[in-house]
C-alpha cells in the first residue's frame, strides 16, 4: 500500500488485543485499517470501544512503560503526570502541511506542499513506523452525539498516551462508531511516533521522532501526522480536524469552525446571554471561559474553552456548539488567584504534561501559587529549587480534563441544537495602542477586527515570544485554506444572516494594555467581568457609546463600572486612549498583510481599511 491507495480489499490482519465481541464495524473502515496494516506493519490492533476499563488499563500500561506516573491519590485521585521529551513541547507549524492541488488554495498563511510529492514522502516514513507497537483505531464524534453539527473521525495511532487523550478530548470509542456504521461521513486521521521497536528493543517513556509531519489533504478531508506525541500534532481530533479540516467543511457547507470559547452570561436581570471569542493561544481563553465574576449578581458559565462551530440555524438564530468533551489547558499562570474554576476542575481524573512534581506527589507550575514550593522535581525529571534559574514546568505544560468536571460548565453545554449566539469577541495581547473595548460598526466591520487582529507571540507555538504577529481571528495556524478566501466566507456568512435574522454584535477586547512603567492597566481575570457587562448595556440598549475613528468606545459618564478598583483616571484614560498617529502607521501594516493575499483578499477589506484611515486623518485634523 501507499499512501494513494485507501480502497485496497481486506487482508490479513494481526488479532486484537482483547477477546471481547467488537462493535459493528463499518466495512469503509475495517478497509481502511487493513490497508494501514499493510503500510504501517504493527504488531497487533486494538479497535478502541470507549469503556472506562479499558481506560485503565490503557493508564496502567502507560505507568508501566514510564510514559506517566500516578500522583497521589489521596492528593489528587486517579491523575497522572506525563514528561515528553525536550524536543516535543509545543505545536510545531514549521512542519505542519496543507496540500491542496492548486497552491494558490491553501494560501500564503499555510505551508504548502503538492499532495502527490507529499505522498510519496509521507510513505518513506510511515512504512514499518509502527513495527514492535500495537495499533490503536479510535473512532471519535466532534459534538454532541445526535446534534445537526456532529462531524466524524477514526484515528490510528500507535501511542496509548494519545488514545486516553482524545477519550478525554472527544466522545469516543462505540458511541462514536454507531452513527459511522449507519453511514455518517468519516475523517480519516493516521498517527505515529515514527519510533518501531526492533524484536527485543527497549522503549524509551516518550517515544517520537526528530523529523516530524502534520499533514492535511483538506480536497479528500485526510490527516497524517507523524514523529510527534505531544497534545495538537497528535491529538487530530483537536486542531488538526475541528479547525484545519473543519473550517474547509465548514466553508463547503456553509457554516463556520473557529478557534472560540463559548460562554454563558447571565447578569442579575436573570437574562442569559452565550458570547463567543476568539483568542490565540495562552492569550487567556481559558480564563474568559471559566470567570468568577467580580460583580455581584452576575453568573458566567462555561460551554467551551478552545473550539466553536457555528450555524445559522433552523429558526434563522446564529447558534454554536462546543465539538470537544474536554479542556486542554495551558497550566503557566493558571492559579486560585486567576482561575479558580479550572483549579477546582483539576481536582483529579487529570492528565498533566511537562508541569512540575511535588515530593508529596502532586503538581505544580508558575502561577499555581504566590509562592514556589521549596523543593520539586521538574518538568525534565530534574531536582529543582526556588533558585534554580528555570522555570519548574515548561511554559506550555498542560492539563487535560473533561468538560464535565467544570464547575462552571453551562446546563446547556452539550445540548445538540447549539447555543444561540447574541456576540462575538475578538482579542489578542496588545501592550500598547488597543483599547481595552471597542465595538464594531457592523458585521463587515467587525470581519475587518477579526481580519486584523495582532498578538504577541505565546509559548504554545514556535517562534519569538512577545513578538507582534498578524494573527487573523485567531485562526493563523488553523485556517485549512487560503484566509482570503476564509474572509470573504465570513462577509457572505453576514449577508446571510442579514437575510434570516438579527446579526450578533461584534467587539474587540484587549485586557494585556500596558502603562509607561510596563504594569499592566487592567486588573484582568475576574474583573473583565465589568467588560461584559459594558456588551450586554450595549446588546440590551441600556449603555450608550462614543464613537471613534476605530469603532464604538464606552463613554467616560456612562461607561465600564469602575467602582470598587484600583484604578486611577491616568489608567482608565490610557486604557481608551486612542492614537490616530499610531493607528494609521498600523493601517499601514494591514495593507501590507492584506496584499499577501493578491487577488483572493474581499474587496470588501479594502474598502474597511480606506474607510478607517479617512476617520483617523480626519480626528488628527
Amino acid at each position: 500500500m501507499t499512501l494513494l491507495d485507501r480502497t485496497t480489499d481486506s487482508t490479513t490482519t494481526p488479532a486484537p488485543l482483547s477477546a471481547a465481541a467488537p462493535a459493528p464495524r463499518p466495512a469503509d473502515v475495517e478497509h481502511w485499517v487493513s490497508d494501514l496494516v499493510d503500510l504501517l506493519q504493527p504488531d497487533a490492533v486494538q479497535w478502541v470501544d470507549g469503556s472506562t476499563r479499558e481506560r485503565h488499563d490503557l493508564l496502567q500500561l502507560l505507568v508501566a512503560a514510564g510514559t506517566i506516573e500516578q500522583l497521589n491519590p489521596d492528593l489528587r485521585p486517579y491523575s497522572f503526570l506525563a514528561r515528553s521529551a525536550e524536543s516535543d513541547v509545543a505545536r510545531l507549524e514549521s512542519r505542519t502541511f496543507i496540500c491542496t492541488e492548486h497552491e494558490a488554495d491553501a494560501g500564503p498563511t499555510n505551508n504548502w506542499r503538492e499532495p502527490t510529492a507529499m505522498r510519496a514522502e509521507l510513505d518513506t516514513v510511515f512504512r514499518g513506523a509502527m513495527k514492535g507497537r500495537t495499533m490503536y483505531v479510535v473512532p471519535f464524534a466532534m459534538g454532541p452525539i445526535g446534534s445537526p453539527m456532529a462531524r466524524y473521525g477514526v484515528q490510528v495511532t500507535d501511542s496509548p498516551y494519545v488514545v486516553v487523550s482524545i477519550g478525554t478530548m472527544t466522545r469516543m470509542g462505540d458511541a462514536a462508531l454507531a452513527p459511522i456504521s449507519a453511514g455518517a461521513s468519516w475523517v480519516p486521521a493516521v498517527h505515529s511516533v515514527g519510533a518501531p521497536l526492533a524484536h527485543g528493543e527497549h522503549d524509551v517513556a516518550w517515544p517520537c521522532n526528530d523529523t516530524k509531519y502534520i499533514v492535511h489533504y483538506p480536497e479528500t478531508r485526510e490527516i497524517w501526522s507523524f514523529g510527534s506525541a505531544y497534545g495538537g500534532n497528535a491529538i487530530l481530533a483537536k486542531k488538526a480536524y475541528a479547525l484545519r479540516i473543519a473550517s474547509v467543511m465548514a466553508r463547503d457547507e456553509g457554516w463556520l469552525a473557529e478557534h472560540m470559547l463559548l460562554i454563558k452570561v447571565t447578569p442579575p436581570s436573570g437574562r442569559a446571554y452565550h458570547l463567543a471569542a476568539a483568542f490565540p493561544s495562552a492569550c487567556g481563553k481559558t480564563n474568559m471561559a471559566m470567570m468568577t465574576p467580580s460583580l455581584p449578581g452576575w453568573k458566567v458559565e462555561t460551554i467551551g474553552d478552545d473550539i466553536a462551530w457555528l450555524w445559522i440555524g433552523s429558526d434563522g438564530r446564529l447558534r454554536a456548539i462546543n465539538p470537544e468533551a474536554g479542556f486542554f489547558g495551558v497550566a503557566p499562570g493558571t492559579g486560585v488567584r486567576t482561575n479558580p474554576t479550572a483549579i477546582d476542575s483539576l481536582w483529579g481524573n487529570t492528565i498533566f504534561t511537562n508541569v512540575a512534581r511535588t515530593d508529596d506527589g502532586d503538581v505544580w507550575w508558575e502561577g499555581l501559587t504566590d509562592q514556589a514550593p521549596a523543593h520539586l522535581t521538574d518538568w525534565r525529571g530534574e531536582e529543582w529549587t526556588p533558585d534554580a534559574g528555570r522555570p519548574a514546568a515548561h511554559p506550555n505544560s498542560r492539563f487535560t480534563v473533561s468538560a464535565r468536571q467544570c464547575p462552571s460548565i453551562a446546563g446547556d453545554w452539550d445540548d445538540p441544537e447549539g447555543v444561540v449566539i447574541d456576540a462575538i469577541i475578538f482579542g489578542g495581547r496588545r501592550a500598547s495602542n488597543v483599547p481595552l473595548v471597542v465595538e464594531a460598526r457592523d458585521w463587515d466591520h467587525g470581519v475587518f477586527m477579526g481580519a486584523t487582529i495582532a498578538s504577541e507571540q505565546t509559548a504554545a507555538a514556535e517562534g519569538t515570544v512577545g513578538e507582534l504577529r498578524r494573527d487573523p481571528f485567531a485562526m493563523l495556524p488553523f485556517a485549512g485554506y487560503n484566509m482570503g478566501d476564509y474572509f470573504a466566507h465570513w462577509l457572505d456568512f453576514g449577508r446571510r444572516l442579514r437575510r434570516s435574522a438579527r446579526v450578533p454584535r461584534v467587539f474587540q477586547v484587549n485586557w494585556f494594555r500596558k502603562g509607561a512603567d510596563g504594569s499592566f492597566l487592567w486588573p484582568g481575570f475576574g474583573e473583565n467581568a465589568r467588560v461584559l457587562e459594558w456588551m450586554i448595556g450595549r446588546l440590551d440598549g441600556s449603555l450608550p457609546a462614543s464613537e471613534s475613528p476605530i469603532g464604538a468606545l464606552p463613554t467616560r459618564s456612562n461607561g465600564i463600572n469602575v467602582d470598587g478598583l484600583d484604578l486611577d483616571e491616568e489608567a482608565l484614560d490610557e486604557l481608551f486612549r486612542v492614537d490616530p498617529a499610531a493607528f494609521l502607521a498600523e493601517a499601514d501594516d494591514v495593507e501590507q498583510f492584506f496584499a499577501s493575499f493578491d487577488d483572493r483578499l474581499p474587496g470588501e477589506l479594502d474598502r474597511q481599511l480606506e474607510l478607517l484611515r479617512t476617520r483617523l486623518r480626519a480626528a488628527i485634523g
